[in-house]
Parts: C-alpha cells; sequence; structure tokens
C-alpha cells in the first residue's frame, strides 16, 4: 500500500509527520504533489518523501489518494485524476462541504470514498478529526483510515450528516479559541505580566482545563462550579462573561460556521 497526497500544504504535512512518527509507513511508500518545485523541494526537505509536480503520478503510485488541495480546486484536480481512479484507489477527501457523493458524481466513476476533518491541532499531534465512509469501502480499509487519522491525534466516525456540525466544533473552533487565549493574555498584560509569559500562562491553562474535560468525564459545568468559590473572583468573572453574552456568541459563531459549510 501506498498513501498519496495531491498537495502538501500545512495540513497534509501534519498528517504525513504522524503518519511517519506512528511508523505506519515508511517515507519511500508517500508521494505527495505540490505546483511549484519549490514546494516539492520543501517536502522532501522537511518529510523525506516522495514528491512530484504531476497530479496524476500520485494516482497512479498510491492506493490511497488524500485531496490536500483547497475546496475550490477540487472539481479541477478531480477532472484531472478520474480516469484513473480504479476499484482498488481509495480516495480521500478533507475539505468541508465536499460529500461523498458530490466526490463519486464528480469522478463520474464507482469509487471508494471517504471523508475527513481534521483540524490544525493535528500540526502538533493533537488533532481531534471525524470521518465517513462510502458503502464501498470495507471494514477493514475502514480501519486503516481511523489508524492513519489516530496518528496525528483523536479520530471518530461519524453519520455524514453530522460532518457539517463537526467542522464547526472541531475544524473551525481552534480559530476560536486562539482568539479567546489572546484575549485571556492581553488582559494579564494590562494587569503587569510580560506578554510572553502571558500567552504561555493562557495556553497552559485552556490546554489544562480541556485536559479535565477529557480525563475526568465530568460535566464542563461541575467542573466550572469547582472553580467558583462563593462571593470569589471567579464567579465575578462568570457573571460578567454572562452579562456579556459569551454563550449566545459562541453558539451564533458556531452555528454560523455550520451553515456557511453546507453551502462550500
Amino acid at each position: 500500500m501506498k498513501i498519496g497526497f495531491i498537495g502538501c500544504g500545512n495540513m497534509a504535512s501534519a498528517m504525513i509527520g504522524g503518519i511517519l512518527k506512528k511508523g505506519i509507513v515508511k517515507k519511500e511508500e508517500i508521494i505527495v504533489s505540490n505546483l511549484t518545485e519549490a514546494g516539492s523541494r520543501r517536502s522532501r526537505e522537511k518529510l523525506g518523501v516522495e514528491t512530484t509536480m504531476d497530479n496524476r503520478q500520485v494516482v497512479t503510485q498510491a492506493e490511497i489518494v488524500f485531496l490536500a488541495v483547497k475546496p475550490q480546486f477540487y472539481e479541477e484536480v478531480l477532472k484531472e485524476i478520474k480516469d484513473l481512479l480504479t476499484e482498488k484507489h481509495i480516495l480521500v477527501g478533507i475539505a468541508p462541504g465536499k460529500t461523498l457523493k458530490w466526490l463519486e458524481d464528480t469522478c463520474g466513476c464507482p469509487v471508494k470514498t471517504v471523508r475527513l476533518m481534521p483540524n490544525t491541532p493535528a500540526q502538533v499531534g493533537a488533532g481531534m478529526t471525524a470521518g465517513c465512509c462510502n458503502d464501498r469501502v470495507t471494514e477493514e480499509e475502514a480501519q486503516k483510515i481511523r489508524e492513519i487519522a489516530e496518528s496525528f491525534g483523536r479520530f471518530e466516525f461519524i453519520p455524514e450528516r453530522l460532518m457539517d456540525a463537526f467542522s464547526a466544533v472541531c475544524g473551525c473552533s481552534p480559530a476560536y479559541v486562539f482568539m479567546f487565549i489572546e484575549a485571556m493574555a492581553d488582559a494579564a498584560v494590562a494587569q503587569g505580566l510580560p506578554r510572553s509569559q502571558a500567552y504561555s500562562f493562557a495556553a497552559q491553562a485552556v490546554m489544562g482545563s480541556a485536559k479535565m474535560v477529557l480525563e475526568t468525564g465530568r460535566h464542563p459545568a461541575e467542573l466550572k462550579d469547582m472553580v467558583c468559590s462563593p462571593a470569589g473572583s471567579t464567579i465575578e468573572g462568570v457573571r460578567i462573561l454572562e452579562d456579556k453574552g459569551m454563550r449566545s456568541a459562541v453558539f451564533e459563531a458556531l452555528t454560523g460556521a455550520a451553515e456557511k459549510g453546507k453551502r462550500l
């Protein structure tokens, strides 16, 4: 089995890094295509994988083909490679809004198709990815996809109808979390902390809080209550966040992102 990536930007590089770190395949068993020779050189130097500037070569050499280009280029790329796809290939899309049916219809032929939605924390091995497959993908092949996805973080199969919701809560939300960390750091700087320490402290607090949710299994509200002493400073901050509409803003942001994803 050889794994191919059409496109090798930040997300593809993160995925490949996880695959190699976990030893799922060797460097020689991965081929990536880039638009430019400079891009190919970066992929060779950073990842040590085989590179090409020919998308069709990726398909002829790989059994699992990841479409790692921007969504607006999916149709163009699929038209370029579709005559090379066979019943042995597994085509994996990682773009929001590109459904299994859309991928198969655009190919114009029966093909094993998978949708994955990784997020940017995959770059540090802490991604959260969801996936779904069409009925041509076997259980064994689905487990291979799981193994690949778990090499750069957590993974779950979900019904395709939930992919837009997942994309909003996991694909988009790192941007909102980064904004939250930045705002926390700005407030810390205003209170006298050096900027470098402020970012580090805020990021560690967010990471530790998330880890508590995952590892304790306790409801976030219960964990929040553990921090809020009667008449204390924490509950005063909670009161202000509620007054400023934090929950509503987050709710509306994720809902808007999910609806936008459906229209891509």
